[in-house]
């Protein structure tokens, strides 16, 4: 693993906390629904203006046709993620509700990592994979303490 890539996925997770809590804001303002809208309308309209810049663009829109249903499915994801967060950040308070998030999020990842599925390169489960994760569980109850 190299240093930048630790990095970015470092940063994407600030990143996340970040959101979350500007869209929980938003869904006090106008509904979490509403809000879930709007975020993915402004994602939508941002991704559309990144596909204009031509240092960005990829030619690979020729597979449309031959892609598994399966993998067009992150947009409809990220509707309930983005709600369910924003609920939760509410409910829960930003550290609290981030950090039951990323127990799922890595729970899911270790299924994911030892089935191979959605065509990411398989990656046994370890012990000492389940051993972190009981640990970050572990970090999530001390957090819901008052």
């Amino acid at each position: 693993m190299t240093w930048l890539s630790a990095a970015l996925a470092a940063l994407s997770g600030a990143l996340m906390a970040v959101q979350g809590s500007v869209n929980s804001g938003l869904g006090k303002q106008v509904g979490v629904l509403m809000a879930t809208l709007i975020v993915h309308a402004l994602g939508t309209a941002f991704a559309l203006l990144l596909l204009w810049l031509p240092f960005l663009r990829e030619n690979k829109g020729g597979n449309l046709g031959r892609i598994p249903w399966y993998l067009y499915l992150g947009g409809v994801l990220g509707v309930g993620i983005v709600y369910l967060v924003a609920i939760s950040i509410a409910r829960l308070g930003v550290a609290v509700a981030t950090t039951l998030i990323i127990v799922g999020q890595v729970g899911t990842a270790l299924l994911i990592d030892e089935l191979g599925l959605f065509g990411i390169h398989r990656t046994p489960f370890t012990w000492l994979k389940a051993a972190g994760l009981l640990l970050l569980a572990a970090g999530a109850g001390l957090l819901l303490r008052k």
